[in-house]
């Protein structure tokens, strides 16, 4: 009888020790990322996820310098661990996965978007990078001179706002009514972000008719002789030493100092104006003739699901978190000071030049961004030094049509 008793303790024992092992297991999947900078955000959000759900996020990050983020998927692949959520950064990274790539077309937040990495009508990343830029202004300088910057929206519109703010010079006690370089050191600025504006401005967004002739070298000459026109009247009433010799900071700089009306750069100047007296925002980038409302958006990065994990499921829920919660939406916003891509947030970025990108993105007014399209050595090195030429009068607006028209020729041998 005794043995018996003891046999029975020692079973109920056991059952209950069973019991709390499988009562405290957590599930657990995992998101493997490209960005080392937002580790430790990332983990305060998984934490608060875990605490709210039970559902553990483990956060792995492999970036530069120290780790490749292609290569390392690839041994996770090869070693059949690969995670549940990874990030897509271009068309060639998800050529690379897209067979291990869910259908995300289903999902809530999919209506609240128009920046989903998407292949033939299907949904298969949640826009996570955003970026945004154009012409910036400083909103009381504008009212002092009665003009609505919404009607900046066409070529004759803005030079007629040149034309007015430079005769009002000493009054805004200005230098200038643009603050633009194209600088060497902003070949980027110029050749890239400048010349997006010929690449999309007024088509739809992802509209790459144009960009896709430009790669084989056949020049829209038309549409050329009209952007061209844009630069010189951007170049003529800027001011000319940031112009020609100006870098990235003291092109921002001369705009928070009130020097200069306009800012022809990116919601990541936000940085440098966050002491700045006046209000500001974005007008539309009225670079051509026919009106056209709306700047420049590009997403960097998408959160894509691995569909061959039993927990996909958890994945998707995850994603859902981050983009219709206060927790999620305030990890986006707040800690990692990311632009929303979708229209439904109700934590919006405090920074003034991300706040404009975002109140442009909730009205679904912008044009893409093309010029990601084309290698990097093309847009900075070759075209680069084109606008800087011309900014220094060592060129004519004919002839930077001429090399801009060469440059594009020659890029597709």
């Amino acid at each position: 009888m005794k043995k018996l008793l003891i046999c029975i303790s020692m079973f109920l024992v056991f059952f209950s020790l069973q019991a709390c092992t499988e009562k405290e297991e957590i599930i657990e999947i995992t998101l493997k990322q490209n960005n080392p900078i937002i580790d430790g955000q990332l983990k305060a959000l998984a934490s608060a996820y875990e605490l709210e759900t039970g559902i553990r996020i483990n956060i792995v990050s492999c970036g530069p310098p120290n780790c490749s983020y292609d290569e390392s998927l690839k041994s996770d692949q090869t070693a059949g661990k690969f995670p549940e959520i990874i990030v897509l950064t271009s068309k060639e990274s998800y050529s690379l996965w897209s067979d291990t790539m869910m259908d995300l077309s289903d999902e809530s937040w999919v209506n609240e978007t128009s920046l989903a990495f998407a292949v033939d009508d299907q949904v298969f990343g949640l826009p996570l990078s955003v970026e945004g830029w154009g012409m910036a202004y400083n909103a009381d300088m504008l009212k002092a001179a009665d003009i609505d910057p919404m009607t900046l929206n066409n070529m004759a519109a803005y030079l007629s706002a040149f034309k007015q703010l430079d005769g009002m010079k000493d009054a805004l006690g200005i230098d200038a009514v643009v603050s633009m370089s194209a600088a060497t050191p902003l070949n980027w600025l110029t050749g890239r972000y400048n010349f997006n504006s010929f690449l999309s401005e007024g088509l739809a967004f992802g509209d790459l008719s144009l960009t896709s002739e430009l790669r084989k070298g056949n020049m829209n000459a038309e549409r050329l002789n009209e952007y061209a026109d844009w630069v010189e009247q951007l170049f003529t009433y800027s001011e000319p030493t940031i112009l020609i010799s100006g870098n990235y900071e003291s092109q921002v700089n001369a705009f928070l100092n009130q020097k200069t009306v306009f800012l022809n750069q990116g919601y990541w100047a936000d940085g440098i104006l966050k002491d700045a007296t006046f209000d500001m925002a974005f007008a539309p980038y009225g670079s051509t003739k026919t009106p056209s409302d709306g700047i420049f958006v590009n997403v960097t990065s998408w959160y894509a699901v691995n569909k061959n994990s039993l927990n996909a499921q958890l994945a998707k829920d995850f994603l859902n978190f981050l983009v219709s919660s206060e927790t999620g939406q305030d990890f986006l916003v707040n800690k990692i000071k990311l632009i929303p891509a979708f229209r439904n947030f109700e934590i919006e970025p405090k920074e003034p030049l991300s706040n404009s990108v975002y109140q442009w993105i909730k009205q679904d007014k912008f044009y893409s961004a093309n010029f990601s399209e084309f290698p990097l050595e093309f847009l900075d090195n070759s075209l680069g030094p084109i606008y800087n030429q011309l900014a220094r009068d060592l060129i004519t607006v004919q002839q930077f049509k001429f090399l801009i028209t060469q440059a594009v020729k020659n890029q597709a041998k």
